[in-house]
This record gives structure tokens, sequence and C-alpha cells, in this order.
């Protein structure tokens, strides 16, 4: 319950509104890290990892969140399914029936939406990067945009792209080691 719960939090929060929130209170009200700005982990790990932090929390809780309601939804259909009941029946204990027949079927869809979330998060980090004033492919970005800087702009949204189509293709390899009967001729 508390898992669903926080995942719709992570759901209906903006990434740029829980990356302000996160600044508010861990660099504001009570200095623990900086409010923005990046350092290099070669000039000093521990500042690195501060500067690192908060965006690595934003981030993680968006895609989180809509990853587990995902692999919640599918574990509670495939559970329901015919095969999980003769499993039951048979006698197998109960951490066999989930991780070797309800999870390599409940993580199909699953994958699906984190390859998803893996091309939308280039999209997210753009704003994130303006949020954090990191250096990235982000903020490069919107700067050959305020510039006008057409080739660099245009440079930019094919490496977006260029990603975003390797990350798919990761993920319907991926199918084929999650679940054996999917094969790729």
């Amino acid at each position: 319950m508390a898992i669903s719960a926080a995942s719709l939090v992570g759901l209906s929060v903006p990434g740029f509104w829980l990356a302000l929130l996160l600044v508010i209170f861990f660099a504001v009200r009570l200095q623990w890290l900086p409010p923005n700005g990046y350092v290099p982990p070669w000039e000093g790990v521990g500042e690195w990892l501060k500067t690192m932090i908060m965006p690595w929390i934003t981030l993680g809780l968006i895609l989180a969140a809509s990853s587990t309601r995902m692999l919640r939804s599918s574990m509670l259909e495939v559970l329901r399914q015919e095969y999980i009941t003769v499993a039951n029946a048979k006698g197998l204990a109960a951490r066999v029936v989930l991780m070797r027949h309800a999870l390599p079927n409940a993580l199909i869809p699953t994958i699906t939406v984190m390859g998803i979330q893996l091309g939308h998060l280039l999209g997210g980090t753009i704003v994130l990067e303006r949020v954090f004033a990191y250096p990235g492919m982000g903020l490069l970005l919107i700067n050959s945009i305020s510039e006008r800087d057409y080739p660099l702009i245009q440079a930019s949204i094919l490496v977006f792209a260029l990603s975003f189509i390797v990350v798919n293709l990761l993920t319907d390899i991926t199918y084929a080691f999650v679940d054996p009967r999917i094969r790729y001729e």
C-alpha cells in the first residue's frame, strides 16, 4: 500500500517541481548539498557525489514510480492466470512460482515501459540540467536554441534520436533474455 501511494506521488509530481522541492529542502533548509552546479569526479569524488545526489533522486523517483506501478499491475494479472494456479496446485513453493513462472511473464510489459522511460529520460534531463545548472546535452541544446546555432541544434537532436533508437533496440533484445519463448530470426 505504501509503495502504491509513493508511486502515485512519483507519477503525479513533475520532475522540475520535485527538483525544486529537493533544492529547497536539502540545499536551502538543511544546507547539506549545493543548490546547483557540477563538480567533475576527478576534482573530488565526495563533491561530485554531493552535486549528483539530487538529480539522481529526482530521476530515480520518477522512473521508479511508473515502473513499480507497471510491474505491480502486470504481476497481479499474471497471478490470475491458469498456469499459476496449476503451479500452486502442484505444490511448488510460492517463491518458485513467483520467481520462475510469474515474474518473467510480468517483466515483458515492464521492460517495455522502462525502455520508453529511458527514451523520455533524455528529454527529462533537459529540464533538470537547466534546474541544476549542469553541463550536458540538454543544456547544450537549450543554449544552441537561444543562440540560433542550427547545425548544433540538428546534431543534438540527431544524438537524442539515435540514442532513443538504440534504447529501443536494446529493449527488444532484452525480451529474448527474459522470456525464452521470444525468438528473433
